[in-house]
């Protein structure tokens, strides 16, 4: 063999041991295979992930660099946390949230929080799935306003995506399906399960009288005519994890200026109706409602014990119900809205903002994100 095939020989060697190098570098902390949920038997088993998209480690990994991806926005500047962050259970704390072009949402950013278990994404339940739910804030104009595929092009062009996608996905094309998979998947490990309300659960936490007081009034519906008194809260936000994806015109106004599910069913039975959000981590997700017209969870309070609003929409579960016989709002003692916020606060999750599994990856690594930071 000529001596210039042997140099050939041994410079594409050195080559392909860099590569290793590199790929070692970039992946030595990714774990792979199947991903283990994690969560109490109570939250039970009806869990929502599409048979095309199995939840893996390395596609939770992928998907959380993407969380916090700006290039996935027009100008570079905004990530899916800049709506959702960590520390308030993924959601802003904006009455109404701001996209690339400074134009205000329409409706006030949803906590991120027990997915896995949702069937209906959005306030009004326009999408079926986490992977149909992220397309809409990637792209819309007002939010982070880029096509899906010019975002598939840009993490192209990065030295690190494209072997990511290749550990996940089997090889490295980049597509806007598998940018939405991916999101999906981080999004569903959102799990939180550990406030005080789930220590009494396992009788690990003993709530205070005001607790325990709080809770019945939280579960119970009222009936004065056999002496109990309720907040009525259940019906919308039962069950061990405070969601029963149900939709309802909870009396915000009388002719409501959002229709709500309206615009999607066309049924006028359906104007102002809403998706109950959650209510874990509820006293960090402020300001509340779809419009994030109330500031404190004492004006959600209030709101639900004075100021229903009657329409031809409100929900059955509201209208009429009273703790005084004859009564036209539920008329809660000012003791009771204080009891009622103080188990609402049982369902903080200090564990659930602090986890390091849902932190900004971006921060923990000195990778070089991009060939060309031009384009």
């Amino acid at each position: 063999m000529k001596l210039w095939r042997k140099n050939i020989i041994i410079v594409l060697l050195l080559m392909g041991v860099v590569l290793l190098s590199g790929w070692s570098y970039w992946f030595s902390g990714v774990e792979t295979g199947p991903y283990q949920f994690v969560y109490p038997a109570n939250f039970g088993n009806r869990i929502n992930i599409p048979p095309d998209n199995p939840t893996t480690k390395q596609g939770v990994y992928l998907g959380r660099m993407l969380f916090y991806e700006k290039m996935l926005s027009l100008t570079n500047t905004i990530s899916c946390s800049g709506c959702h962050q960590q520390a308030k259970a993924f959601t802003d704390g904006m009455t109404l949230s701001k996209g690339v072009d400074d134009v205000l949402s329409s409706r006030n950013a949803m906590s991120l929080t027990n997915l896995l278990w949702t069937r209906k994404f959005f306030w009004d339940g326009r999408a079926a799935s986490l992977e149909e739910q992220a397309v809409f804030p990637l792209t819309n104009p007002h939010e982070m306003g880029q096509m899906l595929d010019v975002s598939a092009h840009k993490l192209s062009e990065t030295n690190e995506y494209p072997a990511l996608f290749k550990l996940v996905f089997g090889d490295d094309k980049i597509t806007p399906d598998r940018v939405a998979k991916a999101l999906a998947q981080f999004e569903r490990t959102l799990i939180s399960c550990n406030s005080k309300y789930d220590q009494y659960l396992k009788d690990t936490y003993k709530p205070t009288q005001e607790e325990l007081n709080g809770m019945a009034l939280f579960m119970n519906g009222p009936d004065p005519e056999k002496g109990i008194r309720g907040g009525n809260c259940a019906h919308c936000h039962g069950g061990v994890k405070n969601y029963m994806e149900l939709f309802h015109n909870n009396g915000l106004d009388s002719i409501p200026k959002d229709v709500g599910i309206e615009a999607l069913t066309g049924l006028s039975s359906d104007k102002g109706r809403f998706k109950a959000p959650t209510l874990r981590n509820i006293a960090l997700t402020a300001p509340y409602m779809h419009d994030g017209r109330f500031k404190t969870l004492n004006e959600v309070v209030d709101h639900y014990s004075d100021h229903i609003e009657e329409s031809a929409s409100l929900s059955s579960f509201i209208r009429g119900e009273s703790n005084d016989k004859g009564g036209k709002s539920l008329n809660l003692r000012p003791q009771e809205k204080k009891e009622l916020i103080a188990f609402l606060n049982m369902l903080t999750d200090s564990t659930f903002i602090a986890d390091p599994r849902f932190s900004d990856p971006h921060l923990s690594t000195s990778l070089n994100k991009t060939k060309n930071t031009s384009k």
